[in-house]
């Protein structure tokens, strides 16, 4: 299905401030669809003016849909459908005709031009399926009437509000809590999740007759200085988003000024009890804080022990003893750059880029000539299931090659590679590390012979990661490249 960018530029003449506010407009018309209990088609006039193209498409959470296919991207003639030809060339709402038959469903159509800056734009046909229709009640009636009143306002170009760019996912929908109020802020109606979260902030009484304003601030805990601007702000005098925390619950608000006439008639105010939901995220920061600091804990005591090894090598009288502590500082020192990497993320993935880097740069340490190292490509993010053993096994691959490629005085090239690849169920990580040095002994055989560090590096690869290991000689003169073939999760 082609976007309403795509459409818009193929077939009008709308410039990019007109594209934007039909994008603010599509962003806010869900709250027009469910006060409507209505199905919402935006319809623009072609290039040429013969034909309109439906750019956008919106169906109620509120009732049932008057359209079961898609209609993005459809083509009609103009004359074909009056009501659009009537709304756009006299700019006004247009509701006569009788209702519409479609697969034997009785819909009403009506006509709103979208206007901006004194220009008609296009038409939104709000269609709505008459086969439940009975008689309203109250909440319906308040509905109908607020959703008539931001039809009129979005005919006058007075809504949607330029200056405010609202998060629809984030923001309370008609049917979490609606209160209407009069010009004074007082409510005429509230519906009964309005109420229920307004008892939970403290209310004992009902809304209806209350001051919205003064009322919520007489609940807002005080803490503090108080904001005066809370009663106006609660009373909807200005298009608004604004919470409340009470001692028992979060209450999430947004206030929506009525000005069908272009004066202010009332206001709209939508709110949602957000209790569970911002309870929710406490504990998640505090989880994510508590899983950072054990990181930074397990590094802090990783390099604990690396110094006690250190120490402990540096006491040691043996020459191979040495050496193996030496290599055990350099394994829990692989481990603990993950951990330091992990202790500073949001989540359990790092950049394994980073890590790579600082395990070439600490590994090149004990090169017994002249080598440098360096890495192309990109490891990219890794959960740390996977870059822990990861970091392990290119530091036993990285600490062969320099150990027993190069002999003492040699100059040479160890270089890392990593290539992501594959399909985004089943990625995969090829990583391979090609040295200059001395190459294989001949009878080398990857998967059997080797030294302990080697036997780690299979372990990890084909047992804890699932992948697949290999080294081999590059040329006859000398030379290793080992391949790693190792499965991960898709970055997206």
């Amino acid at each position: 299905m082609p976007s309403m960018n795509e459409l818009v530029r193929q077939h009008t003449d709308l410039g990019d401030t007109d594209l934007e506010w039909l994008h603010l407009l599509v962003s806010e018309w869900q709250l027009l669809s469910d006060l409507s209990f209505a199905d919402l088609v935006l319809w623009l006039p072609t290039r040429d003016g013969a034909k309109y193209v439906s750019v956008a498409q919106m169906r109620p959470n509120t009732g049932p849909t008057s359209y079961q296919n898609d209609m993005v991207g459809h083509l009609v003639p103009r004359g074909r459908r009056p009501l659009l030809d009537a709304a756009l060339d006299e700019g006004r709402i247009v509701r006569e005709g009788d209702p519409e038959w479609r697969e034997e469903v009785p819909v009403r159509v009506e006509s709103i031009p979208v206007r901006r800056e004194g220009r008609v734009l296009g038409v939104i046909a709000r269609n709505t399926n008459l086969l439940t229709v009975r008689t309203p009640s109250r909440l319906e009636l308040t509905y109908l009437q607020s959703a008539s009143d931001l039809a009129q306002m979005i005919a006058a170009g007075s809504f949607p509000f330029p200056d405010q760019q609202v998060d629809m996912d984030a923001a309370p929908r008609v049917g979490d809590g609606l209160v209407r109020l009069d010009s004074d802020g007082i409510v005429t109606y509230a519906s009964p999740n309005a109420l229920s979260a307004y008892h939970r902030m403290g209310l004992a009484a009902d809304l209806v007759g209350c001051h919205l304003g003064r009322t919520t601030a007489e609940l807002a805990p005080s803490r503090g200085p108080v904001d005066e601007a809370l009663a106006k702000v609660a009373s909807g005098w200005a298009p608004r988003e604004f919470e409340i925390e009470a001692s028992d619950g979060v209450i999430q608000f947004r206030a929506i000024p009525l000005k069908p006439k272009g004066t202010r008639i009332g206001s709209l105010v939508l709110l949602r009890d957000v209790t569970e939901l911002r309870r929710r995220e406490r504990e998640l920061i505090t989880k994510d804080a508590t899983i950072r600091e054990i990181h930074h804990r397990v590094k802090n005591n990783l390099q604990t022990v690396a110094a006690l090894l250190r120490l402990q090598a540096r006491r040691m009288d043996s020459d191979q003893g040495r050496e193996a502590l030496q290599e055990a500082v350099r394994r829990v020192g692989s481990i603990a750059i993950v951990h330091e990497t992990l202790s500073q993320t949001l989540d359990e993935r790092v950049e394994f880029d980073e890590i790579a880097d600082r395990v070439l740069a600490m590994v090149a340490e004990i090169s017994p000539g002249t080598v440098t190292g360096r890495r192309s490509g990109r490891f990219g993010i890794l959960d740390a299931e996977v870059a822990t053993p990861l970091s392990m096994v290119l530091t036993e691959v990285l600490q062969n090659a320099l150990e027993h490629g190069f002999r003492p005085g040699d100059t040479g090239t160890v270089e890392v590679s990593a290539v992501r690849g594959g399909t985004p169920r089943e990625e995969r990580l090829l990583v391979t590390v090609l040295d200059d040095g001395v190459g294989l002994p001949g009878d080398f055989d990857p998967h059997s012979s080797g030294n302990l560090g080697l036997q780690i590096v299979r372990t990890l690869v084909e047992g804890e990661l699932g992948g697949a290991f290999d080294m081999v000689r590059v040329s006859p003169g000398g030379g290793t490249r080992v391949l790693l073939d190792i499965p991960v999760k898709s970055q997206k």
